[in-house]
């Protein structure tokens, strides 16, 4: 009886280890403590987290909540479908707003660009909802796109109610989804036109103007900040998600449910002086440098040059001799006709070992096929 129990016991050991995922994450034995409810850093390249607690403890984010509102603001405005100088006209649902707000007026006409910064800047709820209502009719609707956006970036632990992050019972994220957001956020040109702002003016439709202050002073005060977004209520605490970049590392840093406001900005700016200070990026594969060049059969060119589709930034420990090897999976030669963008090989990265990564590696340009006198004409140069 001893033995079967003990055969299957190993049995299930061995069962949850295949069923186990391998977690590729750089988890920091340091001395960083916080006392927010939950944190997270996280490298922007790679995406890799360097240090986490409690990250995908459903927590209330407050206005954190509106990064989703102005990731998809600033994807309508990068496929065309909104201009700085388009006017939104404004509701009464929209100027009545309550918490942070730049008292837009109700049934005028606001242009893109000013309701964009006002909610970067200013995090105000009522510009929040005058976007939501131009985007999809009214917020609901928007609320329903910006849950599906949501599990398109693989965040499955948040879920919205609103799209301002005034406080609503199911409303809720982790520190890890607001890292993921901001990473996504931080792709778009256009957020950092505003996000480094410190001060700026909004001038209404009837003149008078609203000063607009930014609420992340990490953009002020830490080297390198140019980009967060904070939320405060008394359901949530404090919380802020930031990015600073030095050099060519950037970091994401998330703190959520910090006492106070000072300790916020003070836990989010020491996970990001942690990783700066111990990590740094290393360039694996640049998807702008050929990885190799290859015969062509039965094509106009001889040869023809392979890249990656994508580059390739790991991030490492300072000190640490971590091992990343790339392996390329490549044919002998590739047959004409082949198309821009055509799959012809891989390239995988390995880290002691274990593969991480398995990149497509493509050709850059059409390959046509000989044509019956192309044949005929090497004949005769080869005769």
């Amino acid at each position: 009886m001893k033995k079967i129990l003990t055969s299957f016991l190993i049995c299930v050991m061995a069962f949850t280890f295949l069923i186990t995922p391998t977690l590729h994450i750089a988890v920091a034995e340091s001395d960083v403590e916080l006392s927010s409810k939950s944190g997270l850093l996280m490298d922007y390249s790679s995406g890799e987290v360097l240090f986490e607690k409690d990250a995908l403890v459903h927590l209330p984010v407050a206005s954190m909540v509106k990064m989703m509102t102005i990731l998809i603001a600033l994807e309508e405005y990068d496929m065309g479908n909104v201009n700085l100088d388009t006017m939104i006209s404004t509701t009464e649902n929209a100027s009545g707003m309550g918490g942070s707000q730049v008292f837009i007026d109700p049934y005028v006409e606001y242009s893109f660009e000013d309701l964009l910064k006002s909610v970067i800047m200013a995090s105000a709820n009522d510009a929040s909802v005058a976007l939501a209502e131009y985007f999809n009719g009214n917020e609901k609707s928007f609320v329903n796109r910006m849950n599906r956006r949501a599990k398109e970036l693989g965040m499955n632990d948040t879920n919205y109610v609103n799209c301002t992050g005034l406080p609503a019972p199911e409303q809720y994220s982790c520190a890890k989804d607001s890292c993921l957001l901001m990473r996504e956020i931080l792709k778009h040109d256009l957020y950092h036109k505003y996000s480094s702002i410190w001060m700026d003016t909004l001038t209404h439709p009837s003149g008078r103007e609203t000063e607009l202050v930014n609420t992340n002073k990490l953009i002020r005060y830490f080297q390198g900040c140019d980009g967060g977004k904070t939320g405060s209520t008394n359901e949530a605490g404090c919380c802020l998600t930031a990015s600073a970049k030095r050099g060519d590392m950037r970091l994401i840093s998330c703190v959520i449910g910090a006492e106070n406001s000072k300790t916020r900005f003070n836990e989010a700016s020491l996970l990001l002086n942690y990783g700066f200070s111990n990590f740094e990026n290393k360039f694996l594969i640049n998807k702008d440098v050929a990885l190799s060049v290859v015969p062509v059969s039965k094509g106009k060119v001889e040869e023809i040059e392979l890249f990656a589709n994508e580059s390739f930034i790991a991030v490492v420990k300072k000190g640490n001799d971590e091992k990343y090897e790339t392996i390329l999976k490549l044919p002998d030669f590739v047959r004409a006709p082949m198309k821009e963008g055509d799959k012809v090989g891989s390239v995988v990265v390995t880290k002691d070992g274990n593969v991480i990564k398995e990149i497509d590696v493509i050709i850059r340009q059409d390959v046509k096929h000989n044509s019956y006198f192309d044949n005929l004409n090497k004949i005769v140069e080869n005769w």
